[in-house]
């Protein structure tokens, strides 16, 4: 079952998705309309953000992830998005030439696929939204550019400190598993009582001797291996959620596992093969990969520490309309938007 990561705000996983899974850009200088008069709502160092580039903002990541638009109506996370767009700005106006220049080509390059994938819709949406072309690429530049910016000054020990942290994650394993889904093969709802029951069911025959393939043929609900006997061959095991790769990583070979428990149901595991790599051994990408999880650390860890004292005076007018979160309010970016997948 495959991963997906979520930032814990809701701009840094707007802007992570856009950067890391490259399905759009962010750079961004910090230049003022010259027919902006609206009001000033947060003052920074070094700088502000108007009513009206709030607004423009705001329009473009509904424009951009669609489900994430509810929340982007509530006060709570209004604020929140402000404080980081002064933020973006902030980091934006000090990244280098370089960075620049780069997020400029990324964000033209991946604004062209955004269009491609809309195709004809693609004027109208803007019209829908009420924002041009060029707001967007604006948007993405300064997104594009802090997250360049970073990425230049990770160093060759950061990505060797950020391999041995994530190790396991680059192990390769040969596996075979059968999916016991919360939703079942018709996409009717399972309970978890029934899903646990039919899994256990599937563990009592697996240990009984029963054909893991065959088993895996009737009863998996994962149709990514069902065809396969339950199959995912050499595969590094930093793809799988959490829970699935925690057991994939420490579960003795060629041992049935108990039902384990991830959003998609419960598994019952067999490791066939596992094989540990070395910083060494490595693909491009995949250091590449481990440059971006620096990269993005080091943005969260700015927006955790740091993001506040730069910030000088906030005045955010209160939306009356705006409904109070509950407590299932909280948005999700799937790998994956400024972490949320790195792939």
């Amino acid at each position: 079952m495959r991963s997906s990561k979520s930032w814990k705000v809701l701009l840094v996983s707007l802007a992570a998705a856009l950067s890391f899974s490259m399905l759009s850009a962010c750079s961004g200088n910090n230049k003022k309309d010259k027919e902006d008069n609206s009001t000033v709502i947060v003052t920074y160092k070094g700088g502000t953000v108007t009513q009206k580039e709030f607004d423009t903002d705001v329009k473009v990541m509904k424009f951009l992830s669609p489900e994430q638009a509810q929340y982007l109506e509530l006060d709570a996370f209004k604020e929140t998005i402000v404080k980081q767009e002064a933020a973006f700005e902030y980091l934006a106006g000090q990244a280098s030439d370089k960075a620049k220049k780069e997020a400029e080509k990324q964000a033209d390059t991946q604004l062209a696929t955004y269009k491609q994938g809309l195709g004809d819709t693609y004027a109208s949406s803007l019209k829908e939204q009420g924002i041009t072309e060029d707001e967007i690429r604006s948007y993405m530049v300064r997104v594009l550019t802090v997250y360049q910016d970073m990425l230049l000054k990770v160093t060759d020990d950061e990505v060797k400190k950020q391999f041995e942290a994530t190790k396991g994650d680059f192990t390769v394993a040969t596996l075979r598993h059968v999916l016991v889904g919360f939703t079942d093969a018709n996409k009717k709802e399972r309970s978890k009582e029934d899903a646990l029951k039919r899994a256990k069911e599937v563990k009592a025959k697996l240990d009984g001797g029963a054909d893991f393939a065959a088993v895996a043929k009737e009863y998996s609900d994962d149709t990514g291996s069902k065809e396969k006997g339950g199959l995912y061959a050499d595969t590094a095991l930093g793809t799988y959620v959490e829970e699935f790769k925690k057991a994939a990583q420490t579960l003795p070979l060629n041992t049935i596992s108990d039902p384990i428990e991830t959003t998609y149901g419960y598994h019952i595991m067999k490791v066939e093969s596992r094989t540990e790599k070395m910083f060494d051994q490595l693909t491009d990408e995949q250091k590449e990969s481990l440059k971006s999880a620096v990269a993005s650390d080091k943005l969260q860890q700015f927006m955790e520490k740091d993001l506040n004292g730069i910030i000088e005076n906030i005045n955010l007018p209160k939306s009356s309309a705006s409904p109070a979160p509950g407590a299932g309010a909280s948005p999700s970016a799937s790998a994956p938007a400024a972490t949320q997948s790195a792939k």
